[in-house]
């Protein structure tokens, strides 16, 4: 089985305009509404990919009520601990000639409420994933994900960590699975700017060296480096294709790895498929689905052929 955990997800209100100019009254072309937070992309693409997995995470009031409604009436299953006070924050995303961000705090997570989210992990058994995506609320102690790790290490559990900075630094001592921090991310973990493949490469190796076993790093329109647990070096372009929407695509990325490993433990076929379902969802309005992926992954083997 494969778990999620979302700390502090959203109802993300995403508005379409054709210029937006601040200081006045701007009314939008087109509205949507979606559920968001990095773990729930995730849990959300791994469901279109028809894998059965479990979202975790926190939410709270009216709009943690949605956000659990929208989830399940996508086919997800959900394992939500309910807070008793505050509401799960609110994202507005304004897609313009320039795309503009205001994400909401989210409300307070007591020690209590805490502990019940640990109780569940309690239940993760050897063999099953753990994905821990995105940032920890201020609201919660900067420890916890490495807390998490602490309370999974030496279960056979396959742990994927998609955080940026520090809080990716302080964990890579527990051996996570994967990671996966875009070339900026990697650049500015070690204070450094990266200047093509070889940086790339060899920073990808300095976190193996302190502990992640798989390193996939995304680079957007130049596709991604993967450097594995052999010591082997996957490199790929991303498919040609008209970029639409750039949220989830990192997020998608994780999850088609996941599907692809799910398959025969390949970690070549897993980059693969990681990269074609980031693309799939950059190429998409919302996030990557079945055919889509399939659709990108026949190109992928015509290419392949092409070139023998």
């Amino acid at each position: 089985m494969i778990f999620t955990v979302t700390f502090n997800p959203s109802v993300d209100y995403v508005v379409g305009l054709t210029s937006f100019c601040e200081g006045e009254v701007n009314r939008s072309e087109w509205e949507h509404i979606y559920p968001g937070g990095k773990g729930i992309n995730v849990s959300m693409v791994l469901k279109n990919m028809d894998i059965r997995n479990i979202a975790l995470g926190f939410v709270g009031g009216f709009t943690g009520k949605e956000i659990e409604r929208r989830i399940k009436d996508f086919g997800c299953y959900t394992d939500f601990v309910k807070l008793k006070s505050g509401n799960s924050r609110i994202n507005v995303k304004i897609k313009a000639a320039k795309e503009s961000e205001i994400n909401g705090q989210g409300p307070n997570i007591s020690k209590k409420e805490l502990g019940q989210l640990f109780e569940k992990l309690e239940s993760i058994e050897a063999g099953d994933m753990l994905v821990l995506a995105g940032s920890i609320p201020t609201a919660l102690p900067e420890d916890t994900y490495e807390n998490i790790m602490k309370l999974l290490e030496n279960r056979g559990v396959k742990i994927v960590v998609d955080a940026t900075g520090e809080l990716l630094l302080r964990v890579v001592k527990y051996q996570p699975f994967l990671i996966k921090p875009n070339n900026h991310e990697l650049g500015e973990m070690f204070g450094v700017a990266l200047n093509g493949r070889e940086d790339i490469v060899f920073y990808a190796k300095r976190l193996q060296e302190m502990g992640a076993q798989n390193v996939l790093v995304s680079m957007a329109g130049d596709g991604a480096v993967l450097v594995d647990e052999n010591g082997d070096i996957h490199e790929m372009k991303p498919p040609e294709g008209v970029v639409k929407n750039s949220v989830g695509a990192g997020d998608s990325m994780v999850a088609g790895f996941l599907a692809g490993y799910l398959k025969k433990q390949d970690l070549q076929e897993a980059f693969e498929m990681g990269v074609i379902t980031g693309s799939a969802t950059a190429f998409s309005e919302t996030l990557a689905t079945k055919e889509e992926v399939s659709t990108l992954f026949e190109q992928l083997k015509e290419i392949k052929i092409k070139g023998e």
